[in-house]
């Protein structure tokens, strides 16, 4: 079989390494807070094996970070920086598992610290972001099994696997493609030994305390997953392909073409190049966001930068080469990091539109300051600010106590299960609603839209234009009305 190549490149892929780390660190305090991030804040402060829509990691990580760092910006985002670098280095690692010299090596690491992809993430403290380090660890592992032909390293897999499905179950599907791959391509031999079992025994073992929150809670995860396709499924499929190329870079793609293709002439390696089209399929089957298959890209990568290598060698062309990832790690910097002024970033939401959701947070909590002032005072006790999704509400509990305002409700995720409003709380509601609802607002009685949120800038994110609706009370007490509000996603 085949040999991984001269020893690893020790330093000048940390050196890369390095560079992402100290640029996402500059940059990580521009903007603010994006919506999942302030998700992920009020989950932080209710910690458990299980939330509607994740599993524990990614918020039991934001506790870490803002309780060292700080519970800022910067603060929430250090450790997202730290598991982007490592991704770094771990995709030159799995270029060397494709015999990859120390040149070739240290390519794979930069095409992946210029990826938009890997900018992207690596900006924010999200699910993906974690997600991203755990596929490209488990596939290190894949790909020396299926190298080496040693069937303990499913024990490893394993391992892999069970943390990876404490973040996210996202890790199912890539798994599901390659061993799909594996069983048209083979070497079917590593699925023939009691090693595979008792990896698969472990990563349940490692995930059973979240999966058992999920069974004992109706698996709302499900809910949750089948919502988003209905509502984004078209979209998803439409802007899929073009999302494939974009989203990385178009720059890499030669690169990651001539990685599939070396790894589709190769037996061993043959599986890993078919789990990207199978994946693909599976997602686009499914309705799933463009970014689900994004990471075997960056296997592809790995694999194509021994070719580009040798096609330099062969021809000299380096000027071409630095020249497209010079253009590649531009583009991607603009579109995927906060350096263009926040008055310009309508420029960059076709292609990303999680630049905007960092902004406009301040502005909201203003908008709903105001409204709120506009409550006589002897009824501001028993009132109630109720919004319609989890960014709202985690906007409020950040910025809302320097405005006096009370704590805020919602009927989303797991906001819905973490506090209800009392029936003692019968007097006026403040609605904070992205878009007004009739169905929604027929709860309550006499409601009035009092304002709207303008983020200052006119930027197109899915705040701006916000309405703040106040209504004199509810139809039915609190504790008849909560379960019927619950909104999954």
């Amino acid at each position: 079989m085949e040999r991984p190549g001269v020893g690893f490149a020790t330093r000048p892929v940390i050196g890369v390494a390095a560079v992402l780390a100290v640029v996402l660190t500059v940059l990580s305090g521009r903007y603010g807070f994006h919506r999942d991030e302030l998700y992920f804040l009020a989950a932080a402060d209710h910690l458990a094996w299980g939330y509607i829509d994740q599993p524990p990691l990614t918020p039991l990580l934001v506790r870490l970070s803002t309780a060292v760092f700080g519970e800022t910006p910067m603060g929430v985002r250090v450790i997202s920086t730290l598991t982007s670098a490592a991704t770094v280095v771990v995709v030159a690692l799995i270029a060397r598992e494709f015999s990859a010299d120390r040149r070739a090596q240290l390519l794979a690491a930069v095409c992946a610290a210029v990826s938009g992809f890997l900018l992207g993430v690596g900006h924010l403290a999200s699910t993906a972001t974690y997600d991203l380090l755990a596929w490209m660890v488990i596939f290190l592992l894949a790909v020396r099994l299926l190298r080496t032909g040693n069937p303990r390293w499913w024990v490893a897999l394993g391992l892999a696997t069970g943390i990876a499905l404490q973040n996210k179950y996202l890790v199912v599907l890539p798994l599901a493609a390659l061993l799909i791959a594996v069983l048209i391509t083979g070497p079917r031999s590593v699925l023939r030994t009691w090693w595979l079992p008792a990896g698969v025994a472990l990563a349940a073992l490692i995930a059973a305390p979240n999966l058992i929150w999920q069974a004992t809670h109706d698996w709302p995860q499900l809910t949750v997953a089948g919502g988003i396709s209905e509502d984004d499924g078209t979209e998803n499929r439409v802007m899929f392909i073009p999302l494939q190329i974009l989203q990385l870079s178009p720059f890499l793609v030669p690169i990651w073409v001539a990685g599939f293709r070396r790894l589709w002439r190769t037996q061993w390696a043959r599986p890993v190049a078919l789990a990207y089209p199978v994946l693909c399929a599976v997602v686009l089957a499914l309705g799933g966001k463009s970014y689900y298959a994004l990471p075997l890209l960056l296997v592809l990568l790995a694999a194509g930068a021994q070719p580009t290598i040798d096609w330099l060698t062969t021809t000299g062309r380096r000027v071409a080469l630095a020249s497209g990832l010079v253009l590649a790690g531009l583009t991607s910097v603009v579109f995927t990091l906060p350096v263009l002024p926040a008055s310009a970033v309508n420029v960059v939401l076709p292609v990303n539109k999680e630049q905007g959701e960092q902004l406009g947070w301040p502005e909201l909590t203003s908008a709903v300051a105001d409204a709120w002032r506009q409550l006589p005072d002897d009824q501001r006790a028993r009132a109630v600010i109720l919004t319609t999704n989890y960014g709202q509400a985690g906007a409020l509990l950040q910025y809302g106590p320097a405005h006096g305002l009370p704590k805020p409700y919602s009927n989303h995720m797991s906001f819905h299960d973490w506090s209800r409003p009392s029936d003692m709380q019968d007097g006026p509601v403040l609605l904070v609603e992205q878009e007004r609802d009739p169905a929604f607002e027929n709860h309550f009685t006499n409601c009035t839209q009092v304002g709207k949120v303008d983020n200052g800038i006119d930027a197109d994110n899915e705040e701006q234009g916000t309405a703040t609706v106040l209504c004199t009370g509810t139809k039915t007490p609190w504790s008849q009305l909560w379960p019927t509000l619950r909104r999954h996603y």
